[in-house]
């Protein structure tokens, strides 16, 4: 399994923020957007590839770019950074009205990230289990989607949840307009990994990934 690499906190220029927003004001803030994914919708119409599956690998090509979202705490509340996060996400059992989470091993390469992520879709689709596959390794960030409605803001309200510095990604239902198709992100994060500037440049390169789906075969 991967282990977490320290922060050396002599040179951190975060060390102060860190500190101040796990210790002195514990804080997370939720920050919602409109993703332009015209032409990734465009390029999915055209490859058997699925939805769900290319925007949980985008999301996890973005948090795997970036330190400040792979972000954890080690057991005296310092600071470090896994060397890769993995994604773990929800799927709905629509007879049932319920969910469950999964977990997949992300991979810099989407066709092979698709092929082990759908294959896990397919196999627990029906799964009356909330953690059917077990409760994942500790490096994991949680995605969630909600294909049901469109949404311009979201926050989740998470008790006692201070060490818990991972971001947490909800999805929402494609909204047209002017020719254009955009998908609503909301995004959750611990202010002691990652400010404002760390959040804006995630969505920017993000919305980037969208912006040039060649990576869909």
């Amino acid at each position: 399994m991967d282990s977490p690499i320290p922060i050396d906190l002599a040179t951190w220029p975060r060390r102060q923020h860190f500190e101040h927003y796990l210790h002195a004001v514990p804080c997370t803030y939720s920050m919602t957007v409109e993703l332009d994914v015209t032409e990734f919708v465009r390029a999915l119409r055209n490859s058997p590839r699925r939805t769900y599956v290319a925007q949980i690998w985008a999301l996890g090509t973005i948090v795997n770019a970036r330190e400040e979202f792979r972000m954890c705490l080690t057991e005296s509340d310092a600071p470090a950074v896994w060397p890769v996060l993995h994604p773990s996400f929800t799927l709905f059992n629509a007879e049932r009205e319920t969910f469950s989470s999964v977990w997949a091993p992300y991979d810099p390469d989407f066709a092979t990230f698709h092929d082990g992520a759908a294959a896990l879709l397919d196999r627990h689709r029906d799964s009356t289990e909330f953690f059917p596959v077990g409760g994942g390794p500790p490096n994991t960030f949680d995605v969630s989607s909600l294909p049901w409605a469109s949404f311009t803001g979201f926050n989740l309200n998470i008790r006692d949840a201070w060490r818990h510095l991972a971001p947490i990604f909800t999805l929402g239902r494609y909204q047209e307009g002017d020719g254009r198709v955009f998908l609503p992100l909301a995004l959750q994060v611990h202010h002691a990994a990652a400010d404002g500037f760390h959040s804006a440049r995630f969505v920017n390169e993000l919305q980037a990934v969208f912006a040039d789906p060649s990576w869909v075969p």
